[in-house]
């Protein structure tokens, strides 16, 4: 049976994830290739893929790029020892991490100053995570990633707490945590802006909004993407199916078969042409023309790091 298409707005790219890939681009235009970029600049195979094809060269450690090379950081931000050791060898060094993970990295660095214990909301292994606590010495920030983490918590002065959040979470879920931090921490410091990021908050209440009409969800982005991975759950958490898929070829027809409507989304790091692509796959199999929600356009821009701009 034909079903409806309904595409999430805003979805996509945020300002953060468009500022770095320019980074690497306008660094292969300044420099030439190859370029070293330290892990993946965001989290996304499409992207990944096509900056290595104009000369971006992906590498786990600064130990892997050669003298006198161009080394790029990601978007997610980069421990301070390792920035320490790009800074110590002949390289050109440019920070690509997003402005609002910087915040956070600024926030805990403050906090510390100020004698607070620090707790991170976050996701333990993930690198915005690593990045992080790499702001501050070994053992002085506190990682918690559901709300019963926090009774095992070991904080020597429980009037002197503070806590910040990864970029990427969901809002439910910590707000689950938060909860819990205040409970057993009543004068918990908290930052007086919120550290989950608005492209974040925005597709997570776009897909709430898709649910209220749509069956099943779709979510393009990567399985390393946190953003992408927590919109498939608050789609599940809302009632629907909830699927993440790389790009079309990922898509299982058996999903949307007796779907009435289907609502298609993509994480701050997945590009539009492969919005494109799967919408075009389920017209192929069944969907009518594609209509698109409604929401506020979204027109943040950041600044360009001053070694590229």
């Amino acid at each position: 049976m034909p079903f409806d298409i309904i595409i999430a707005q805003p979805r996509g790219f945020c300002a953060g994830v468009d500022r770095a890939i320019e980074i690497v681009e306008r660094a292969l235009s300044s420099h030439g290739a190859p370029v070293y970029v330290r892990h993946e600049i965001v989290h996304n195979r499409y992207v990944v893929e096509n900056l290595k094809k104009k000369g971006a060269v992906f590498v786990n450690e600064v130990a892997e790029i050669p003298d006198g090379g161009v080394a790029i950081f990601s978007a997610h931000g980069t421990a301070k020892a390792v920035l320490e050791q790009a800074s110590q060898r002949d390289l050109t060094v440019i920070d690509a991490a997003c402005p609002l993970v910087t915040k956070v990295h600024r926030e805990a660095i403050r906090y510390h100053k100020e004698g607070y214990s620090v707790v991170l909301i976050g996701h333990a292994g993930h690198i915005e995570v690593e990045g992080t606590m790499g702001q501050l010495p070994p053992g002085a920030v506190h990682l918690v990633e559901r709300a019963e983490d926090v009774t095992s918590l070991s904080i020597p002065d429980p009037e002197r707490v503070a806590v910040t959040t990864q970029t990427t979470l969901s809002m439910d879920d910590t707000a689950e945590v938060m909860a819990a931090l205040r409970k057993t921490f009543p004068s918990l410091a908290v930052p007086k802006a919120d550290d989950i990021c608005y492209a974040t908050q925005n597709r997570q209440n776009a897909v709430k909004s898709l649910v209220e009409t749509c069956d099943v969800v779709l979510v393009l982005g990567a399985r390393n993407s946190s953003n992408s991975n927590r919109l498939r759950e608050v789609g599940e958490r809302a009632g629907a199916s909830a699927y993440l898929i790389d790009d079309e070829e990922s898509l299982n027809p058996d999903w949307v078969k007796d779907a009435r409507m289907v609502g298609v989304t993509a994480g701050a790091s997945a590009p539009e042409v492969l919005v494109k692509g799967l919408v075009n796959r389920l017209v192929t199999i069944g969907g009518t023309t594609p209509t698109y929600q409604e929401g506020t356009p979204e027109r943040i821009t950041f600044p360009l790091p001053i070694e590229i701009a």
